[in-house]
């Protein structure tokens, strides 16, 4: 009898990302997330404990998870929203690109964050890493090497756990910035949304390695940023 309760209380709280929404609504939804990614990057480079700046610098992708909730996360697991955006150009050696819509799931991460709404910050790290991310659904830890990365603009990031790692994940939860694992947590694109934002033809691959598409507004906040703190990749 208890556990149904606990189990009803549950459902109630993934309700609203479970039922299908208008399509108006799930776009306003997904325009905001792009919105909102741009700034919680915004913000995270104005603390000092930020992302070191030789990760930053040598980063291919950068996803963005704003506000997930732990209530996401119950029975079973749902997924946090939020962007990933890449350099363009071969090798993803140009500038910051068009941010594309991503969805992280996983039920353990739930247990981590607690019960406050926490923000996630992705770097990834080579092209290998970035490339698998834009065909399919990438489970961190077995499919790309995740290591919690390190925090600080001066912080030494050559350490062997860093160098192995395809993507280095952060999280930051009541104004505290810190690295976290998601290992067993999956990443992929959320195309639903992508179509939403930029039209039916959109996929990640048609955003970020064919550049088909130019960022909308509410994205230009998070590319710009990422330009100004890191305009130039350093392998």
């Amino acid at each position: 009898m208890q556990l149904s309760k606990y189990l009803a209380a549950g459902l109630l709280l993934i309700a609203p990302a479970t039922f299908a929404a208008p399509p108006a609504a799930d776009k306003e939804k997904d325009v905001d997330r792009m919105e909102n990614a741009g700034t919680v990057i915004d913000e995270i480079m104005n603390i000092p404990d930020d992302i070191p700046q030789d990760l930053l610098d040598k980063a291919r992708c950068v996803v963005v998870l704003p506000s997930v909730l732990k209530a996401a996360f119950v029975v079973g697991g749902s997924y946090g929203r939020g962007v990933m955006v890449c350099r363009t150009g071969a090798g993803f050696k140009g500038p910051w690109g068009a941010p594309a819509m991503y969805a992280l799931e996983g039920g353990s991460i739930g247990f981590q964050i607690g019960g406050q709404a926490t923000d996630f910050v992705i770097l990834v790290m080579n092209d290998r890493g970035a490339s698998s991310l834009l065909k399919s659904k990438v489970k961190l830890g077995a499919d790309a090497a995740v290591a919690a990365g390190p925090k600080g603009r001066d912080a030494s990031a050559n350490t062997d756990a860093y160098m192995r790692a395809e993507m280095l994940s952060y999280s930051r939860s009541r104004g505290v910035f810190a690295g976290i694992s998601l290992e067993g947590s999956t990443l992929r694109p959320d195309n639903d949304a992508n179509r939403n934002v930029y039209g039916k033809e959109a996929t990640a691959a048609a955003i970020i390695a064919e550049s088909k598409f130019e960022a909308p507004p509410e994205g230009r906040k998070l590319v710009s940023r990422l330009q100004k703190a890191s305009p130039t990749l350093k392998p």
